[in-house]
């Protein structure tokens, strides 16, 4: 067999060209280098293949793990947002809330320990005058156990708070020293057996201790615990409020974006799979719309009680409480100026600063205020010409028909307390001590205690609003410790049973 001629290849250089032999005996040349035995052996190269997120499981998985991811944020919204109205309510309804209002009151019963002592000393060995000296001591008796529960609910509450631990520590300490005099003045009243009117100078001077203790002491202490109380209400009250709606925008716009994470998986499952609808992810759609529209009712809700509570209730209770400490100080003064001929300037002084925290219109002197008052109490309601506690109370009630006819009424009081006061300092001017006395005792009594049950009043209507919205709130919240979690792992589950069909069709 001779050789197969060599062939020059393309490039330049000879091939081979191998005979291939057929049974019949033709022959085919093939032209070319021959095949690699090990070639043969390795592995076809596979074709590139798509991210798997690229994939139709991939991007179901993608969209179901975005719409669970969604649900989990607006679960954990609504949850933060609704411990928010949560914490709001407990702080003004049931912690610094109530540590506040007993504030308020224990500052008024020191007021009125104190005056009930100025009228016991005052009305001497009289029985006839007023209410009698026995119903004064009741009264003094009534008030120091009134100090004394308020003291300790303020020491409960000021645990946590050091500064406001050692005012209620001063408190009771000064409270101490106070009782200490004031009943050393009566008993030294009641041996000297005087008639109505200024009592001996050792009785003027034990009553001056006291007095200077309450007034300069006690009562400003009472009044800044009332204060820090207060301004822990009101920063509570500013934090949660802004969370609130911070968190109800929250909610809304997670809530939208749920929707519409699940609205989009629906319309591709439905496309890819030709299906109109997905019963799971439906009910699960309407799951979250219900839940996202309730949690943002809810937290509005929660807002506008908070608001109410705070601003209608709390506020008012505590501006009118103030106002009747204030009140009751001034009835004291009235007492003082007579029995205490030497500081009766001071006390008179003292009576007009206070009118004018009140009620303020412009009046250097007594006289200018009374006139003042008749003008303002006449104008109202149709104008407001007048500050103070009674100015701020007007202008909040503007919109509440049955709040502003009780501030009517407290201000028609007043008024007709102010002209019994001026009656009374015009007979002590015309040195008529015993009329002064009986009017003091008398139509003047009358006339504060007339002012101040009107001031009650609507103390309880402005408590009525209160205690509604402290409820309304709560109720409102009840059952929402289970129900947000179980609607929120339902729409979970939901979601999961949504997708499984499809993705099974893929193993």
């Amino acid at each position: 067999m001779t050789a197969p001629p060599l062939t020059p290849a393309p490039g330049g250089e000879p091939q081979a060209t191998a005979a291939i032999a057929h049974p019949q005996g033709n022959t085919t040349a093939v032209v070319g280098t021959p095949p690699d035995p090990m070639q043969s052996l390795a592995p076809a190269p596979r074709p590139a293949r798509a991210p798997r997120r690229r994939t139709v499981p991939g991007r179901i998985r993608t969209q179901a793990a975005v719409c669970l991811f969604a649900v989990a944020v607006m679960f954990g919204g609504t949850f933060w947002a609704i411990g928010n109205v949560r914490d709001g309510l407990s702080v003004i309804g049931e912690d610094a809330g109530p540590q506040v209002v007993a504030t308020a009151d224990m500052y008024f019963a020191l007021s009125d320990m104190d005056a009930q002592v100025a009228n016991v000393l005052l009305i001497g060995r009289e029985t006839g005058l007023g209410t009698g000296k026995d119903k004064a001591v009741q009264r003094y008796e009534q008030r120091r156990a009134e100090v004394g529960k308020a003291l300790l609910l303020a020491s409960d509450l000021a645990m946590g708070d050091p500064t406001e631990k050692r005012t209620v520590e001063a408190l009771l300490n000064g409270f101490g020293r106070y009782q200490q005099l004031a009943e050393r003045a009566m008993l030294l009243n009641q041996q000297a057996a005087h008639p109505a009117g200024p009592p001996p100078a050792q009785v003027i001077s034990v009553y001056r201790e006291a007095t200077d203790l309450m007034r300069l002491d006690l009562l400003p202490k009472a009044y800044n615990l009332t204060l820090e109380s207060g301004t822990i209400v009101r920063q509570t009250y500013e934090e949660e409020y802004l969370a609130i709606n911070i968190g109800r925008i929250v909610v809304g716009v997670v809530g939208l974006g749920t929707l519409a994470a699940l609205v989009v998986i629906q319309v591709f499952l439905a496309r890819r799979f030709r299906r109109v609808t997905n019963p799971a992810l439906l009910v699960a759609t309407v799951t979250v719309g219900v839940l996202t529209v309730a949690a943002v009712l809810l937290l509005g809700n929660g807002a506008e009680g908070l608001r109410k509570a705070k601003e209608e209730g709390f506020n008012s209770v505590l501006a009118m409480s103030r106002a009747r400490a204030i009140g009751n100080t001034m009835h004291g003064d009235q007492s003082r100026y007579l029995l205490d001929p030497e500081r009766a300037d001071t006390y008179e002084q003292v009576y007009l600063d206070n009118s004018q925290k009140v009620l303020f219109t412009p009046g250097g002197s007594l006289d200018k205020y009374y006139v003042g008052v008749d003008k303002v109490v006449a104008a109202y309601p149709g104008s407001i010409g007048f500050l103070g506690f009674h100015g701020d109370e007007a202008g909040s009630v503007m919109n509440r028909p049955d709040e502003k006819a009780a501030l009517v009424r407290v201000l028609k009081g007043y008024q007709r307390f102010q002209q019994a006061d001026r009656q009374m300092r015009l007979l002590a001017n015309a040195q008529k001590g015993a009329e002064a006395i009986g009017e003091r005792m008398g139509d003047l009594s009358r006339g504060f205690q007339a002012y101040d049950n009107a001031l009650v009043d609507l103390i309880k209507l402005h408590g009525g609003t209160f205690d509604e919205e402290i409820k309304k709130g709560d109720a409102s919240l009840g059952g929402w410790d289970w129900l947000l979690p179980g609607a929120a792992l339902a729409a979970a589950v939901l979601i999961l049973l949504g997708v499984r069909p499809r993705l099974s069709e893929y193993r």
